[in-house]
C-alpha cells in the first residue's frame, strides 16, 4: 500500500470511528454531547462560569470534530492489544455523562452567583437523554443583586486604619455589588501591607466584615472592623497583632539543611563567614560566596520586616544556577526582632550538551551541530560561563555554504560598574552579562565574512516586568566579495555596495517585555509586550565632532580607517491570547518596526534591517523573500536565491491564529499572516520600496496556511505551510493567487521551527 493510500485510509478510518462517538459508551450510560450556560446577566463572562462546571463534554477540534475521542475509538476490545493501548493512550475516553457532577455544578454556579452580589440568585438543570448522549442546560436566574451603599472602617489602630481607608487603592466602592471575593481580595490587600509595614503576625483573618441590608432594599451598609476575639482580649492580643518587628541577623546555611536546629545553634561547630549582619554557615568546603547570597536578597538586617522582600528574595535566589532549593523561615530574637535563616541546597553546576539539527532557508536544505557548555558557578560566585560552538553546511544549487562560529559569555549576578558604592550597587539587583561571538560565513561565488563582537548588558526583573540594558555592543564585519558577484551585483547597482563594505557597529539598546498571563488562572485571557529601542554610532560620531577628525573620501567619519554605522531603531510588539477552553485558543499578533540611518551612514547596515516572510512573519513567503513595498525580485536570480535587496527600514505584521489541540502531542493551527517591508528614504537599488502613507495599506502582502506542532513540554517542534493569498508585487491582475494563477512552486511556502511564532 503506498504512503498516500495509507493516509487517506487512516483519514478514512478515522472519520468512520468518529461518527459512531458512543462506540465505548457502556450500555445504560450517555455520552456527555453538549453542556449549555444560559444566564440572564452578562455580568460574568462564559468561559468563568465553564471553570465551575465539574463536567464538561470531550473536546473538539475547531470547534467541531473530537478528535481525540475518535482516535480513541479507532481501538478494539482487545485490552491487550498494543495498538489498542496505544491508540487509547494518544486519545481520549469518552465522557460519561455523572448525574452527581451535574448537581455539583449547579452548586458551584449559584455559590458563584450568591458571591457576585446575587444573593437570591437560582441555577437549574435540565437533561436530555437520547441514543446514548445527554445534553446538559444549565438556566441561572440571577434576580436583583445586592450592591454596597456604605463602607465604613471602624479600625482603632492608626497604621492599619490608614491603610484600608486608602480609596486609591481599596477594592471595595460605594455602588459595587456585594462580591465575596473582592471583600476577600480587600482583606489580604490590608493584611499584606501590614506585613510589609513591619508587623510579622498579622494576617487577613484577623480582620471581618459587618454587613447591614436592613436600611434599604437590596443595599448593604458594610464595615471592615477586627474579630471580636481581638476585641475580648485587647490587651494581650492587639499587643501581638500590632508588634512591628525588624529584621536582624540575615543567617545563609549551605550544605546543612538536615538536622539543623535553629532554635539552638553553635556557630562554633561550623566555618562561617560574615558580613555587615549577613552570615554563611557551611559544612565541608565552600560552594558558594557569600556576595553572591547578598546581592540577591532583598531581607536586609536592621530594616523593618517586609513580606514582598521575603516573596523577591525566593525568586532571585532560586533564579541562581547553583541553588537547588531554598526555604526561608523567621525566628523571634527578642520583643521586636527576628533573625531570618535561609537554607539552601545546592545544585549541579556543570552540563555539557550537543544538538544536530536540520535547516531549511529560501528553498534550501543543510544541517548543522552544535556544542553547548554551562558552568553555573565558575568564580564560586553563581557565575555562569556559557561556551558554544556551531558548525553549519547548506546545499545551495551545486554548491556547500558553510559557516562556523562561536560565542562565549559570562553572566555575574550583580550590578558591576566601575563607580557606584557596595550599597547602590547592589540597591539595583541586576545581572551583568559579557558577551562575545566569532563567526566565519563562506558564500561560494559570492563573498565571505568574519564577524566579532563584544558588549557588556544589565537585565533585571520587576514584577511582571523584564527589562534588558544594552550597555554597548562592538561588532566588526570584514567582507571579501567575489570579483564576479561584486562586478555582477555591486558594480552594476542591482545590490547596495554598503552592505558588503567592512565596518564597525557601536551600539547601546534596552529591551523590555510585560505578560498579563496568571499561572493561576490559565483559561484567562492574557496578553504579552514586547519593546526596544536601540542607537549606534552616537558617541563615536560626537567624539569625531569635538575632535575635528577629517572624513574620508566618502564624506563620513572613520574608526582605524574603517566606517562606522549611525541610526536609531525601534520594535514593538504585541501579542493577545484569546482562550476558548483549555483545547482551543486564538492568538493575535501586532508587531511594527522603524529604524532610521542618520549622521555618518545613508543606510542601516544589512544585519540590523527589517526582513519579512519566514516562519514568525507573512508565513506564505521564505525568509526575507517579501518586500519591500512592491519591489520586482531581481530577474537574473535563480529560483529560491537570495535577493539581498529584500530588507527594510519600516515593518509591519498583522497576524491571527487558531491553535487547536488535537490528540497526543500534536496540536493544530489555521493562520492568516499581513504585513510588508518598506524602505525610509527612496534607494535606487530598491525601487518600488519606498513607504508612502497613500499607498502602504495596498502593499500589504497575504498569507494563509495551516500549522502541526508537537508540544514536548520542554520544546515545541513546528511545521507550518504558508500560501500567499495576496502579492503585492505583482500586477494587479496577478495579485490575488487564486485559481490557475496559482503556482505550488512560486505560491507555497514551509517552514520548521522551534516555539509558537508569536
Amino acid at each position: 500500500m503506498s504512503y498516500r493510500k495509507l493516509v487517506l485510509f487512516f483519514a478514512v478510518m478515522l472519520i468512520l470511528s468518529a461518527c459512531n462517538v458512543t462506540k465505548h459508551v457502556p450500555d445504560g450510560e450517555y455520552l456527555l454531547n453538549q453542556t449549555r450556560i444560559h444566564s440572564d446577566v452578562n455580568n460574568i463572562s462564559q468561559s468563568d462560569l465553564k471553570e465551575y462546571l465539574r463536567q464538561t463534554p470531550n473536546a473538539r477540534a475547531f470547534g467541531l470534530f473530537r478528535l481525540q475521542l475518535g482516535i480513541y475509538n479507532l481501538a478494539g476490545k482487545d485490552t491487550a492489544s498494543w495498538i489498542n493501548k496505544s491508540l487509547k493512550r494518544m486519545g481520549s475516553a469518552p465522557v460519561i455523562f455523572n448525574q452527581n457532577m451535574t448537581d455539583i455544578s449547579v452548586q458551584q454556579l449559584q455559590k458563584l452567583y450568591v458571591n457576585r452580589g446575587f444573593i437570591n440568585a437560582q441555577v437549574e438543570s435540565q437533561v436530555k437523554l437520547k441514543k446514548k448522549k445527554a445534553e446538559v442546560d444549565y438556566f441561572i436566574h440571577s434576580n436583583r443583586p445586592y450592591s454596597i451603599r456604605r463602607y465604613n472602617i471602624k479600625i482603632k489602630n492608626e497604621v492599619l486604619d490608614r491603610i484600608a481607608t486608602d480609596t486609591a487603592k481599596s477594592l471595595i466602592r460605594p455602588g459595587m455589588n456585594f462580591d465575596v471575593d473582592q471583600l476577600d481580595a480587600e482583606r489580604s490587600r490590608v493584611a499584606t501591607a501590614m506585613r510589609d509595614r513591619g508587623y510579622y503576625h498579622f494576617n487577613k483573618e484577623y480582620l471581618a466584615y459587618i454587613a447591614d441590608s436592613s436600611q434599604v432594599d437590596h443595599k448593604i451598609d458594610l464595615s471592615l472592623d477586627l474579630i471580636s476575639t481581638l476585641k475580648l482580649n485587647h490587651d494581650s492580643l492587639n499587643k501581638y497583632m500590632f508588634q512591628k518587628f525588624n529584621v536582624g541577623k540575615v543567617i545563609f546555611f549551605a550544605n546543612t539543611g538536615a538536622g539543623i536546629n535553629m532554635d539552638n545553634i553553635d556557630f562554633t561547630k561550623f566555618d562561617t563567614v560574615s558580613f555587615r549582619d549577613f552570615y554563611l554557615i557551611f559544612e565541608d568546603q565552600k560552594f558558594l560566596k557569600l556576595d553572591a547570597l547578598i546581592n540577591n536578597t532583598y531581607i536586609n538586617p536592621h530594616s523593618v520586616f517586609n513580606e514582598k522582600n521575603v516573596e523577591k528574595t525566593y525568586s532571585a535566589l532560586n533564579s541562581l544556577g547553583p541553588i537547588k532549593y531554598v526555604n526561608i523561615s523567621f525566628k523571634e530574637k527578642n520583643q521586636n526582632t527576628l533573625d531570618c535563616y535561609i537554607i539552601i541546597e545546592p545544585a549541579k553546576t556543570v552540563s555539557f550538551s550537543t544538538e544536530l539539527e536540520g535547516t531549511y532557508t529560501d528553498g534550501y536544505w543543510g544541517g548543522a551541530w552544535k556544542l553547548n557548555g554551562v558552568n553555573k558557578n565558575t568564580f564560586k560566585g553563581a557565575e555562569a560561563l556559557t561556551l558554544q560552538g556551531r558548525l553549519a553546511y547548506e546545499w545551495q544549487q551545486g554548491i556547500w555554504e558553510r559557516e562556523l562560529g562561536g560565542q562565549v559569555g559570562l553572566r555575574f549576578p550583580k550590578f558591576m560598574f566601575p563607580v557606584g558604592s557596595f550599597d547602590f550597587k547592589r540597591n539595583i539587583h541586576a545581572n551583568t552579562e559579557f558577551t562575545s561571538n566569532l563567526s566565519y560565513q563562506f558564500r561560494p561565488s559570492q563573498f565571505s565574512a568574519l564577524n566579532a563582537g563584544a558588549g557588556v548588558n544589565y537585565s533585571w526583573v520587576r514584577t511582571k516586568f523584564t527589562h534588558t540594558f544594552e550597555l554597548f555592543n562592538l561588532s566588526y564585519m570584514d567582507y571579501t566579495v567575489d570579483p564576479v558577484f561584486y562586478s555582477t551585483y555591486l558594480a552594476t547597482g542591482i545590490y547596495n555596495k554598503y552592505n558588503y563594505n567592512s565596518r564597525f557597529i557601536l551600539r547601546s539598546g534596552y529591551t523590555g517585555s510585560f505578560s498579563t498571563f496568571n499561572p493561576n488562572r490559565p483559561l484567562r485571557n492574557y496578553s504579552t509586550y514586547r519593546y526596544s529601542i536601540e542607537s549606534a554610532g552616537n558617541l563615536l560620531y560626537g567624539l569625531n565632532k569635538l575632535l575635528g577628525t577629517p572624513v574620508s573620501s566618502d564624506g563620513n567619519y572613520q574608526l582605524f580607517g574603517i566606517g562606522y554605522s549611525q541610526y536609531v531603531r525601534g520594535e514593538y510588539n504585541t501579542t493577545y491570547h484569546q482562550i476558548l477552553d483549555k483545547n482551543n485558543h486564538l492568538v493575535y499578533h501586532f508587531g511594527f518596526g522603524l529604524g532610521f540611518p542618520y549622521g555618518n551612514a545613508s543606510i542601516i547596515p544589512y544585519e540590523r534591517r527589517f526582513y519579512s516572510g519566514g516562519a514568525n512573519s507573512v508565513r506564505g513567503w521564505n525568509e526575507s523573500s517579501l518586500g519591500p513595498g512592491i519591489y520586482q525580485r531581481d530577474p537574473s536570480l535563480a529560483s529560491g536565491r537570495r535577493d539581498f535587496n529584500q530588507v527594510g527600514d519600516i515593518k509591519l505584521d498583522l497576524n491571527m491564529e487558531y491553535r487547536v489541540k488535537l490528540f497526543y502531542v500534536f496540536e493544530g493551527a489555521l493562520f492568516l499572516d499581513g504585513g510588508n517591508v518598506w524602505t525610509i528614504r527612496d534607494y535606487e537599488e530598491q525601487q518600488g520600496g519606498v513607504f508612502k502613507l497613500n499607498t502602504f495599506m495596498k502593499q500589504l502582502a497575504i498569507a494563509y496556511g495551516t500549522g502541526i506542532r508537537m508540544d514536548f513540554s520542554f520544546f515545541i517542534a513546528r511545521f507550518d505551510f504558508g500560501l500567499k493569498l495576496f502579492d503585492p508585487s505583482q500586477s494587479r491582475v496577478h495579485q490575488w493567487q487564486l485559481g490557475n494563477d496559482f503556482s505550488l512552486k512560486d505560491d507555497f511556502a514551509f517552514h520548521i521551527a522551534i516555539g509558537y511564532p508569536f
